[in-house]
């Protein structure tokens, strides 16, 4: 080989080292150039540490329960029920906690208090919209009757309409029973309301009533039924109590109406239900336990059980009811038919009399009245319990 050849070897391998070394500070200086990797979703503004992964609530064996929730610059943190609450201890990583009970099988309402403000837990996606404010909802299991269970379950669904009554668009949850779509049968329907401050979506959340519906029907202790659960509020919006006026005035006036005009037509219209009185009932807690007479007494004839769970007449005097519906209550061949109306109310409860009172007047016109005053008070304890008793005595 010359040295001509060998010299001009080595220019070439000099040339490919300085090409090879501008490729790579052009791959530097464009990585330079590219913009820092995103922080993780989890941290907090303005950067620092990702936040850790919690579990909240944390349901243990032995049913105690822990809360838990990330807010490192919060000075004061505590854990709300509906009847009580409890302050929250921070670590250092900034995560706050509490761990309560043993606590009862049910289902419960709670919320965060962050520096005063209430939040929902960020790590639960289970959660009840109330009439005007949203709540985190645990469950807590341990009672057979309302536990998911390993059994054939129904569905729980979500219509929206127009209510021609109130001019604005409405909606409601439907549970259709295990079975529901796979076959063409037509179905008895039970109207199930909620109390005030509620939606119609509380029965099927901390309400369990799916749940409840589905281990009935399993047993054998249930017909298998549509449940329709309404919207007992005109608005998402508290009434302004002025003067003498009742702040359910338009719950007890505008929802029966609507009822009779928009959502039973369209139940009967959407859904396979039998349409005859055997096979149609209503009942309701609280406010929905008056709803629920003012909705079977405007026709009587075509309801065969009513359920009044911890209420009775309210907003109004009983005997001003009673006169109002005297021709009713009268009516020999109205009774005919009507099975049963099933009240139950807590001995703790502040509507036991209203419960006494109202069932001392059907009483007095011989209508087919049954009352059991059980241990409690105006809580969902009581309720999904009334529930679970009263829908096996429907459509035998």
């Amino acid at each position: 080989m010359t040295d001509a050849t060998m010299l001009s070897g080595r220019t070439r391998g000099r040339r490919a080292s300085i090409v090879l070394g501008l490729l790579l500070l052009a791959c530097v200086a464009d990585g330079q150039a590219q913009p820092a990797p995103a922080r993780p979703a989890a941290a907090p503004p303005g950067g620092g540490p990702a936040a850790p992964v919690l579990v909240s609530p944390e349901v243990r064996p032995d049913r105690r329960v822990t809360f838990r929730l990330y807010a490192p610059r919060a000075s004061e943190v505590g854990v709300f029920f509906e009847r009580g609450d409890q302050s929250m201890t921070k670590g250092e990583d900034g995560v706050w906690q509490v761990t309560l009970g043993p606590m009862e099988p049910g289902s419960y309402r709670y919320g965060f208090a962050v520096d005063g403000m209430s939040v929902t837990d960020p790590r639960n996606i289970e959660t009840e919209r109330m009439q005007v404010v949203t709540r985190s909802i645990l469950h807590v299991p341990g009672a057979a009757f309302m536990d998911t269970r390993d059994v054939p379950h129904g569905a729980v669904g979500v219509v929206t309409y127009f209510s021609t009554v109130l001019k604005k668009f409405r909606r409601l949850h439907v549970y259709t029973p295990p079975g529901y779509e796979s076959n063409a049968e037509r179905y008895p329907v039970l109207y199930l309301m909620h109390g005030a401050n509620e939606s119609d979506q509380s029965w099927s959340t901390i309400g369990r009533a799916g749940a409840i519906l589905d281990n009935l029907i399993a047993d054998g202790k249930a017909t298998p039924m549509i449940v329709i659960m309404p919207d007992g509020h005109t608005d998402q919006t508290p009434p302004v109590i002025t003067g003498a006026r009742s702040p359910l005035r338009a719950e007890f006036t505008d929802v029966p109406k609507e009822f009779a005009t928009d959502i039973r037509p369209l139940v009967e219209r959407r859904y396979r239900v039998l349409t005859d009185r055997s096979h149609r009932a209503i009942a309701g807690l609280s406010m929905g336990g008056r709803q629920a007479l003012d909705i079977a007494f405007a026709n009587l004839d075509q309801f065969s059980a009513i359920g009044v769970f911890s209420s009775g007449i309210l907003g109004e005097a009983v005997a001003d009811w009673e006169q109002k519906h005297l021709t009713v209550l009268e009516h020999p061949e109205l009774r005919r038919g009507l099975q049963t109306i099933w009240f139950s109310t807590g001995t703790d409860d502040f509507l036991l009399n209203n419960s006494r009172s109202t069932v001392e007047m059907l009483k007095k016109h011989r209508l087919p009245v049954s009352f059991d005053e059980t241990a409690g008070a105006h809580t969902w304890v009581n309720w999904r319990r009334y529930l679970h008793e009263f829908a096996p005595l429907l459509f035998r």
